[in-house]
């Protein structure tokens, strides 16, 4: 395999972009009726009634070094391509693409080993405690790989059909896969260990220079070899949800990726709340410190609790009878911490501190829109707190900075109130959708970071840019710029895409609805 995982991940995921650009193209949403077929490929479309075919087609590009199993000499060759129905031909190719990624991403952890890690040069200037932070358990990530990808050739040499690699994917989940657990939880150390380095040895910064200019990196950076685990168990987890989306349903093969999955998603989770875990509890340290509380004190450091978001609104000073008042007076700053499940109201004060006046739990905040109420009163919403900090009622009105930030202040302080669009637990037939074609890193605790090909329902926009959105293999929410994806247009797409996330959510669903009646007995 000629690339590196980093190369092969990129391709894989503008393929996937691509592949949904030309069915979302293919069918005109407003002119089609339900009883028209999707046009096949034989069968070209009016550049008049649809859009430009992709730029880019991995599946056509024999350059490509992107290899399919339909592609294989021995496949052509053995006339099976000519046996087996489509959607097995599908299924083949993405049980194929869990292998040769594998096969690509242990090239790439074998690469931060012999040539970053185990370099002569590097090892001089490192401190021992310094290189165990900077590379962590990573041999025994690569050591997993190496005989998780032993397992998943053996399985393909046995046969030219594959039967299945599901059943390998739960096995070195459930008994190898924890080293990715430890890796990932380092990574908050490994970043800032990494920053410290650069900054302080200049001899350090020249060698991870020079290391990353040799051809064997392809222009890759030191730091794109050191996220590889975090990336790949992710990867690994939506890969065997696209080979469930294609193994024919209630068969052996569907209970094994189900079992697979659920697995990958307890890693993941982990693996997620590992990275959190340190980083929550040193921002928590760090508001304690700023807080000097009017009212009676309110602990802030636990370890169930997290910031959701911060930051400062304009409080509008006397009755509401005074609205009409034009002058600048009639709003004055507070600054709002809002955790999981606390509101702190504050004052800032010299010296970084803030003064808290009030507090709530979250679970007793309502808020309100108020709508047109002309320029001076644009953006502003009420939040009620049923009980604050004297246990009694109050209501505060606030104004935002802009649409959407009052938008994401509403979702964040009331989390369960209606959104424009309805989310994916309501089980709609239809829902906006978008898909990613630019990765993006989220920068406030209320955003959702991206990833290539991502596909979300569409639950709130605003006038200014922001979508408040629901991705679909793991229902995370998140605010992200609109600017990051495209709107996929085709109402059989999106149809598709929740009737197989459904699918792939249905083992939790049952769960869920087991644990409800337990519950309710």
């Amino acid at each position: 395999l000629g690339l590196l995982y980093q190369e092969y991940r990129d391709k894989s995921t503008r393929q996937e972009i691509e592949a949904r650009r030309l069915q979302d193209s293919q069918t005109d949403p407003e002119e089609s009726s339900p009883s028209e077929e999707t046009p096949s490929e034989a069968e070209p479309t009016s550049t008049t009634e649809s859009k430009a075919p992709p730029q880019i087609s991995l599946l056509r590009n024999s350059n490509s070094r992107f290899n399919l199993w339909q592609d294989l000499p021995e496949i052509r060759s053995s006339g099976v391509l000519s046996i087996l129905q489509p959607d097995e031909i599908k299924l083949q190719e993405a049980m194929f693409e869990l292998v040769t990624s594998e096969a690509s991403y242990y090239k790439s952890l074998n690469l931060l080993v012999s040539h970053f890690m185990e370099n002569e040069r590097l090892k001089k200037i490192l401190h021992q405690s310094e290189a165990h932070i900077l590379f962590s358990n990573v041999l025994d990530v690569m050591a997993v790989s190496e005989r998780f990808l032993l397992d998943l050739e053996q399985r393909v040499e046995e046969n030219i059909v594959i039967s299945d690699v599901c059943d390998i994917v739960y096995q070195h989940t459930v008994n190898h896969f924890s080293v990715y657990i430890t890796y990932v939880s380092n990574q908050t150390y490994q970043e800032r260990a990494y920053k410290q380095l650069l900054q302080d040895k200049p001899a350090f910064r020249e060698v991870i220079s020079q290391l990353e200019l040799d051809p064997k990196c392809k222009g890759l950076s030191f730091s794109s070899f050191l996220i590889l685990p975090f990336q790949r168990i992710t990867r690994l987890k939506l890969l065997v949800q696209n080979i469930l989306k294609k193994v024919e349903e209630k068969s052996d093969r569907e209970t094994t990726a189900l079992d697979a999955h659920k697995e990958l998603e307890t890693v993941v989770k982990a693996c997620n709340e590992g990275v959190r875990k340190m980083s929550r509890t040193e921002q928590m340290i760090s508001i304690q410190k700023k807080l000097e509380f009017k009212i009676k004190s309110v602990p802030i450091i636990s370890h169930s609790r997290w910031l959701l978001k911060q930051g400062e609104l304009q409080q509008m000073n006397g009755p509401k009878t005074s609205r009409t008042l034009r002058t600048k007076k009639l709003f004055r700053e507070i600054y709002l911490f809002l955790f999981n499940d606390l509101l702190v109201i504050c004052r800032q004060i010299p010296g970084d501190k803030y003064q808290v006046f009030d507090s709530a739990p979250r679970g007793l905040l309502r808020v309100e829109e108020l709508e047109d109420q002309g320029q001076s009163l644009a953006n502003v919403f009420i939040l009620r707190l049923l009980e604050n900090a004297d246990d009694r009622e109050a209501s505060y009105m606030l104004k935002a900075s802009s649409q959407s930030e009052m938008k994401r202040w509403m979702i964040s302080l009331a989390p369960n109130r209606r959104t424009k669009f309805v989310s994916f637990t309501s089980r709609l037939v239809d829902c906006p959708q978008i898909q990613c074609v630019h990765p993006y890193v989220a920068q406030q605790p209320d955003e959702l970071s991206l990833e290539l090909a991502d596909v979300l329902n569409i639950l709130d926009k605003t006038d200014d840019g922001w979508i408040f959105g629901e991705r679909l293999h793991d229902q995370e929410r998140g605010w992200f710029p609109s600017s990051m994806g495209e709107e996929i247009l085709n109402p059989k797409i999106r149809a598709q895409n929740l009737k197989e996330c459904f699918r792939v959510h249905k083992s939790d669903d049952s769960q869920r609805r087991k644990l409800g009646s337990r519950n309710r007995q």
